[in-house]
């Protein structure tokens, strides 16, 4: 019986990703992408989910996507690739993105091309002391896509994302951190440990404050000052109706640690 591509588990309010084509790296199917997708919109509807961690299996987090019967630009039609990525690569990246649930990668080795961006898109990023980071385009003679050009400028800025998109040097996990595309590097062996640590404590946290905190941030630098003002005094009004804000407000009144349900 094949295995699937994509393993997913729920425990103590954490969905675990594992992209599981080792032998490929972890190189991303079409399949693959829609089942992320999915389980990202799932996350975001269902209660028992409050943080969400992607990793890879094997040596790799992901080598990009998978192009093997991809096929030769003279065989496709004009609108073909544009169509490709905007029903693809696209609604990957804006899956974790939009996902209402905090988002950790766990990148344990090599995250190419999309496989870099699908790490880029997440909330929070840790990476194991062998991961790499390649922005591989270049390298084939191709535009980078998965919204590489909107999530790189907006993390690095546009000088530093410029050298890493012409060249396509690999990028180490300790340098990653150093230009702030990663939050932490942690030991090969204590990857998985870490995220679970900072997933769990996620979960413990006020789930819906979170997902407007998350909505606020990643809206803030395609906005002006008036409209990421009006738009946080709407979240304001938006979570001080949760159980959770009056949970954290009555917790400190009353001098003690809040506990959080998630709703």
């Amino acid at each position: 019986m094949t295995e699937p591509g994509v393993l997913h588990t729920t425990t103590d309010q954490v969905l675990s990703l594992t992209l599981n084509r080792p032998e490929s790296l972890n190189a991303l199917t079409p399949g693959q992408r829609e089942e992320i997708i999915r389980l990202m919109a799932e996350a975001s509807a269902t209660a028992e989910v409050r943080a969400v961690v992607i990793t890879g299996a094997g040596r790799g987090f992901c080598s990009g996507a998978d192009l093997r019967g991809a096929g030769t630009p003279g065989e496709r039609l004009a609108g073909d690739v544009a169509r490709t990525l905007r029903t693809g690569a696209q609604r990957l990246i804006a899956a974790v993105l939009d996902c209402e649930k905090p988002v950790i990668a766990a990148v344990n080795g090599t995250a190419a091309g999309l496989g870099a961006h699908l790490a880029f898109a997440c909330d929070l990023v840790l990476a194991a002391e062998s991961a790499r980071f390649v922005e591989v385009f270049v390298r084939r003679g191709l535009v980078p896509d998965g919204g590489g050009a909107y999530l790189l400028p907006r993390l690095v800025g546009p000088q530093r994302a410029k050298q890493l998109m012409f060249f396509g040097d690999a990028l180490t996990a300790p340098d990653a951190e150093r230009l702030g595309l990663v939050n932490r590097v942690v030991p090969d062996e204590e990857l998985q440990k870490t995220a679970r640590a900072w997933a769990e404590r996620l979960a413990a946290g006020p789930t819906r404050a979170l997902a407007l905190t998350k909505q606020l941030v990643n809206a803030s630098l395609d906005t002006d000052r008036a409209a990421a003002f009006a738009a946080e005094a709407a979240a304001q009004e938006i979570n001080m109706t949760t159980a959770d804000a009056r949970e954290g407000v009555r917790s400190f009144v009353e001098r003690r640690s809040a506990e959080f349900g998630g709703r």
